[in-house]
Parts: C-alpha cells; sequence; structure tokens
C-alpha cells in the first residue's frame, strides 16, 4: 500500500468510495488538487483532502474501503495530510463528522462549536448543508502536539 497524491483519475474512485460510505460528495472535484489517496494493488482504497480557505482548512473525505479498516490505512492518510497542511502553512484545521467522534482526538484533535469556525470555512459545501446540522465540528491548530494511543 502506498500513499499518493491524488490524480485527476482518481476522482471517480474517491468519489464512488465517499458515495458507498454515505460521505458528502459536494466540493471533491473544486478541491481534489489537495486530496491524496492509498493505494493498494491499483486500487484505491482510501482517500482524504483538504479545503483551503487561507491559513485555515477544511479536513474532509476521510474514507477507508471497509475490508481495510482497522489496518493503518486511515491514521496513515490523516497523519500524511497533516503533514501537507504544515508544509502548506495551514495553522489550524477543522472537520465535520458523524461517525468519527472517538477517532479524531488521537490526532490532536478536540471539539468545539460551530460559532468558533472561520466564516470561510462555514461557507463550505460541507457546512453548507452537505454534512447535517448534528455532525459534530473538531479542530486542530497546527503544530500542537497530538495525542497518541
Amino acid at each position: 500500500m502506498k500513499i499518493r497524491k491524488a490524480k485527476d483519475r482518481d476522482r471517480g474512485a474517491v468519489e464512488h468510495l465517499l458515495s458507498a460510505n454515505d460521505l458528502p460528495v459536494d466540493g471533491v472535484e473544486e478541491n481534489f488538487s489537495n486530496f491524496i489517496v492509498a493505494e493498494d494493488k491499483g486500487e484505491i482504497i482510501g482517500a482524504v483532502g483538504l479545503e483551503k480557505f487561507g491559513s485555515v482548512a477544511l479536513l474532509r473525505s476521510a474514507v477507508v474501503l471497509n475490508k481495510h479498516r482497522g489496518s493503518g490505512v486511515g491514521r496513515k492518510l490523516v497523519e500524511h495530510i497533516l503533514e501537507n497542511a504544515e508544509k502548506d502553512g495551514i495553522e489550524e484545521l477543522f472537520l465535520l463528522t458523524t461517525t468519527a467522534e472517538d477517532y479524531f482526538p488521537r490526532f490532536g484533535f478536540a471539539r468545539t462549536t460551530r460559532s468558533a469556525v472561520p466564516a470561510a470555512v462555514k461557507a463550505s459545501p460541507e457546512f453548507q448543508g452537505a454534512c447535517p446540522d448534528t455532525a459534530l465540528v473538531m479542530t486542530r491548530r497546527i503544530g500542537a502536539p497530538a495525542y497518541r494511543d
């Protein structure tokens, strides 16, 4: 398995993986240049992306093919995207989740309120309805120590 920058030809596979896992595809096309994928034997088995808004970004579309969950693919994707965010000068990341509240704290993410989210991030498709209003908001400062279990 290798982690690499997503290529245009990967978008269909990533969107299919997201749809199959009830995750939104709104905004994927516009931000696909900021996605990375996990590939195994020519198959896209996971993905994660960023929507950048100056010095802040939305971590989005973190997904792993069911048969590869629990194998470290998701961890490697998130670690890699955090490294990319730091290299790109991102100071703070936000995410929305309905299912992974217990997963992201190991990477330094903590719950926050929607009112703490910058307006540019709130204007993203995910905040504007692609994710439900009940989704939990989490944040992480880049450069902050991450809790590892």
